[in-house]
C-alpha cells in the first residue's frame, strides 16, 4: 500500500542565483559529510497541497547533496480512509470535529495495512509527514522488517496543533511520540503531550519550478484571458486548497466590500483537488454554486486545466494576493505570492504571521471588513504595494527558499 514517487532530477547549482553561492556550497559541504545515508519519506499523497511540492524538490535536491533519499505515498486506501483523515486535520488544527469509534478503527486499520506493506530496506533515517500514516511506526515496533533497527524515525507535522481538539490529540499522539523526533514549523505548535525531541524547520519555495519561473507581461495577460479574466481590470487572488481553515467565502464577502467601491474589479480562487481531500470536492462545488451570480467571480482548479504554469500567472497578474486562512500550518502560496513580489493581505494565523510583518512586507488581518479595507488601500496606493512587494521578495530570500530547507534536513540528520 505504499508506492515510491518518481521524482525528476534537480541541482544545487540552478539555486546559485536565488540562494547565492555561500548557500549552496553549505548544503554540497554538509551532504558530503552524510554521503550515502538512506532516507525515506512517507507521506499521503504526491498530488496536490504543500507536502507533495515540497517533497518533489526537497528529494531532489537531497539525491543531489549526496543523500539516498527516497519518497512512497499511500496507494489503495479506501476513500473512507481520506475522510477520515481530513476530520483528524481539521479537529487537529480545532474544529470541533470528534471522530467516532468506528473511524478511529478504519485509521488503526489502514495504518496496520501500511505497516505491512512498508517499503523495507537499510533506511538510516525516515521522516513520516502529517497524521495519515503517523501510526505505522506503533505497528512496525516488533517487526522483522529490514531497515528498522538504528534507524531514527520523525513524524514531520505540517499543520497547526496549537489548539488542538483535545479527544482527537488525546488518540493521535501516543503514536507520535513513538518516533525519535517531532518536526514541527514552529515552536509555537510543540505540544506538552510531545515526550520526544521537538525540532523547527520551516517549509520553503523552489525558486526554480514551473510554479516560481518568471513569466512575460504578455505570457500573464493571455494566460488570463484565456480563463475568463478581463487582464486590464484589477484582480484579486487567493490560490490555496480548497479547504475551510483558508475562508475562501469570507474571501468572496471581502471582495463584494471592494467591489461596492471598486466596481471594475474580479476575484479569481484558485485552487487544486488533491487525492487525500474529498471535502476539497464538496467546498468546490459550492464555491462554483455562489460565483454563479457573479461572472467576476471565477473559480478555477486543476480540473479546469490550471496547473503550476497557470498558478504562477494568476499570482503574477494580481493586483493583490489574500490568504485568508483562520487556521495555516505555514501556507506555501503565501511565500510564492512574497517572492513574486506582489502584495498579500493574509489572515493572522500562526503560519501566516511566521512569513509576514504586518505592514513591512504584508498586511495581516482579523476580519473580513479589515480585510476588504486592506486591499482597498493597496488598489488605491501601487506605489504602497510595490513597496511592500519588494520587502517580501526579500523576507523570502533570505529565510524561505529550498536550499535553506535542504540544510535544516541535513543538520537534522547529522545530530
Amino acid at each position: 500500500m505504499f508506492r515510491e514517487v518518481d521524482v525528476p532530477a534537480k541541482s544545487l547549482l540552478d539555486h546559485v542565483p536565488h540562494s547565492g553561492e555561500d548557500a549552496v556550497r553549505e548544503v554540497e559541504s554538509r551532504g558530503r559529510a552524510l554521503r550515502g545515508l538512506k532516507v525515506l519519506h512517507l507521506s499521503s499523497t504526491s498530488y496536490g497541497g504543500g507536502v507533495a511540492e515540497l517533497l518533489y524538490t526537497i528529494v531532489p535536491l537531497l539525491r543531489d547533496a549526496g543523500i539516498d533519499a527516497h519518497w512512497y505515498v499511500i496507494e489503495g486506501a479506501p476513500e473512507a480512509f481520506f475522510e477520515v483523515t481530513k476530520k483528524i486535520h481539521n479537529s487537529l488544527q480545532g474544529m470541533a470535529a470528534p471522530l467516532s469509534e468506528t473511524e478511529w478503527n478504519l485509521y488503526v486499520e489502514v495504518n496496520q495495512a501500511l505497516a505491512s506493506g512498508f517499503p523495507s530496506d537499510d533506511w538510516d533515517v525516515v521522516v513520516v509527514h502529517d497524521p495519515q500514516p503517523a501510526a505505522v511506526r506503533h505497528f512496525l515496533r516488533q517487526s522483522p522488517l529490514a531497515g528498522l533497527s538504528g534507524c531514527r524515525w520523525f513524524w514531520r507535522c505540517h499543520i497547526d496543533i496549537s489548539q488542538p481538539l483535545e479527544s482527537t490529540w488525546r488518540g493521535l499522539h501516543p503514536y507520535v511520540n513513538l518516533h525519535n523526533g517531532v518536526i514541527v514549523t514552529t515552536g509555537a505548535y510543540g505540544r506538552p503531550e510531545i515526550s520526544v525531541p521537538i525540532h523547527e524547520i520551516a517549509p520553503s519555495i523552489d525558486p526554480t519550478s514551473p510554479k516560481n519561473v518568471v513569466k512575460s507581461e504578455l505570457e500573464v495577460r493571455e494566460t488570463l484571458a484565456a480563463f475568463g479574466l478581463d487582464p486590464s481590470r484589477r484582480m484579486i487572488v487567493q490560490v490555496s486548497r480548497f479547504d475551510p481553515w483558508k475562508d475562501p467565502f469570507g474571501v468572496v464577502d471581502s471582495y463584494r466590500l471592494v467591489k461596492e467601491k471598486h466596481p471594475d474589479v474580479q476575484l479569481a480562487l484558485v485552487g487544486a483537488i488533491a487525492s487525500d481531500d474529498p471535502e476539497g470536492v464538496r467546498l468546490l462545488a459550492d464555491l462554483k454554486r455562489e460565483a454563479e451570480s457573479d461572472p467576476d467571480i471565477h473559480v478555477l482548479s486543476n480540473e479546469d486545466g490550471v496547473h503550476a504554469p497557470e498558478v504562477a500567472a494568476f499570482q503574477l497578474g494580481a493586483d493583490v494576493v489574500v490568504q485568508k486562512s483562520m487556521r495555516e500550518g505555514f501556507g506555501l502560496t503565501i511565500t510564492e505570492a512574497m517572492w513574486k513580489a506582489r502584495p498579500v493581505v493574509a489572515g493572522r494565523a500562526t503560519g501566516c504571521a511566521l512569513q509576514i510583518t504586518d505592514g513591512r512586507d504584508g498586511f495581516l488581518v482579523r476580519t473580513t471588513p479589515e480585510c476588504a479595507d486592506r486591499i482597498t488601500q493597496l488598489l488605491e496606493n501601487p506605489e504602497l504595494g510595490e513597496s511592500l512587494g519588494r520587502a517580501a521578495r526579500e523576507t523570502v530570500r533570505r529565510r524561505f527558499l529550498s536550499t535553506r530547507h535542504v540544510l535544516d534536513y541535513l543538520t537534522l540528520f547529522a545530530g
